[in-house]
């Protein structure tokens, strides 16, 4: 109670200050209300799912929201994509199809829990520029496969396991996920607007190819680092297997050959995943490929609509996402963004800074608002051109500019449970508790920007970018 009362008493004492001067009541009783959802996130006094439906119930109750507005979400794209990917990696793993691929890289990579991790993360980044969608990526493909190897090694939040390897595995898996959307235009679905949005602010559009080599250096050093740095914070109990490999490979020889249910399952996973990276050209969108998939898997019985039902993870991260992105998406409607980024503005302007330190300023409020975002895509719709005009009026090279927002607007996402299409999945596992993946995230965020702004900016004028 005493943590819903500090919850409560922030959105409280929020709503009833006067709003600043530019902002609607409205706009400010929402913010009161999503702040204090947030804080209830982070304290947890409830499970999430209740949290959230607290702050769409107080939004309904204050009028501050309709109906409408507050269930908004529930149609969208993103939560239901999360929803499908949970009920597919239960036929996935039902199916033994999970245990077998998890056996075969454990034989392979399997003597340090090192190993098995840099397999996961370098395949991941091998497939982003392939898969324009981190959710679909993420949780259709690489959270089934991350899960089936976590029970493999007996690693279950269920029998009070999870430390032993699949904490360390889901957080490191989920973060290096922010940095392979982060490396290509075609590893996140909101990149592209990130380069229109740049094109009418520079007058040139940003290529496949510039976005690429520009994010080829920081990427590739967070790619190799996340997983020492995390190594070293929150270590697996178990770190060397020596046994591993080969108790995998007789494990893979009791199995045997493929079973009927293992072959349907690959052959309704590859057909999804080819429609997720062939599909944008036929017009089919990264959903529909999703339940195609599932309803392969459910013609032929490999996994039931009960099961489907009865799967608590995918419908709690369903409802938490969707409540959130609603708040979310009104809060921009509303006109707090806008109001917010004008106030940005004119705070560096004021400033007189030459353009380094005033774009690393802009860099850290356009960063850490994410907090107030559940989806990179609007975040960047909302604030991307305002603060890369704000970056070029103070001297910033234009290009350096709108790579650098660009590119952070993935990596951002790795602050909270929420940000970004890859957390729900790996998150709702429950491997990792709640302030501990606030905590780490925003850790790794230092050393994100960190590389970022040093390593990049070193590469940025040793390829001519300024």
């Amino acid at each position: 109670m005493k943590k819903l009362g500090i919850s409560v008493g922030v959105a409280a004492v929020l709503y009833f200050i006067p709003p600043p001067s530019g902002v609607t009541v409205q706009a400010w009783h929402l913010l009161s209300i999503f702040v204090g959802t947030i804080v209830g996130i982070v304290t947890q006094p409830l499970a999430l799912g209740a949290v959230a439906w607290l702050g769409i119930a107080a939004c309904m109750l204050t009028k501050t929201l309709t109906f409408s507005q507050a269930f908004t979400a529930f149609s969208s794209e993103i939560p239901w994509l999360i929803a499908i990917a949970y009920w597919l990696s239960g036929g996935f793993i039902k199916s033994g199809l999970g245990n077998r691929i998890a056996y075969a890289i454990v034989s392979a990579f399997g003597k340090t829990t090192l190993g098995l991790t840099y397999s996961l993360v370098f395949a991941e980044a091998l497939l982003a520029p392939a898969i324009p969608s981190v959710a679909a990526r993420a949780g259709g493909i690489f959270f089934p496969l991350a899960q089936a190897l976590c029970l493999a090694c007996d690693s279950d939040p269920k029998n009070g396991t999870e430390n032993r390897m699949g904490a360390y595995l889901m957080k490191t898996c989920f973060q290096t996920s922010t940095i392979s959307s982060a490396m290509f235009i075609t590893a996140m679905a909101a990149n592209p607007l990130a380069v229109n949005l740049a094109a009418d602010a520079l007058g040139s559009s940003i290529s496949w190819g510039q976005w690429a080599l520009a994010g080829l250096v920081p990427g590739l050093i967070c790619l190799v680092t996340v997983p020492l740095i995390l190594y070293v914070v929150y270590p697996p109990q178990v770190k060397d297997t020596p046994e591993a490999p080969k108790r995998a490979k007789e494990e893979l020889d009791k199995l045997g050959p493929l079973s009927l249910n293992e072959k349907i399952t690959a052959g309704a996973l590859s057909l999804t995943v080819a429609l997720w990276i062939f599909g944008g050209s036929l017009g089919i969108n990264a959903v529909a490929a999703a339940l195609l998939g599932l309803s392969i898997l459910l013609i032929t019985n490999v996994t039931t609509w009960k099961e489907c039902v009865g799967n608590f993870q995918a419908w709690d991260t369903y409802t938490w996402f969707a409540a959130l992105i609603s708040m979310a998406t009104f809060l921009n409607k509303f006109g707090f963004i806008s109001w917010f980024s004008a106030q940005v503005v004119k705070l560096v302007s004021s400033q007189g800074l030459s353009w380094q330190p005033a774009f690393g300023l802009i860099t850290l409020m356009y960063f850490y608002s994410h907090y107030f975002f559940a989806s990179g895509a609007a975040h960047i719709g909302a604030m991307y051109t305002a603060f890369l005009s704000v970056a070029i009026a103070t001297g910033a090279p234009p290009m350096v500019a709108a790579l650098a927002l660009g590119q952070l607007s993935n990596v951002m996402g790795c602050l909270t449970t929420y940000g970004i299409g890859s957390a729900p999945p790996y998150f709702g596992a429950g491997y990792v508790p709640q302030q501990q993946w606030f905590k780490l995230g925003f850790m790794l965020s230092i050393w994100y920007l960190l590389v970022w702004t040093f390593a990049g900016g070193a590469w940025w004028k040793v390829i001519g970018l300024w």
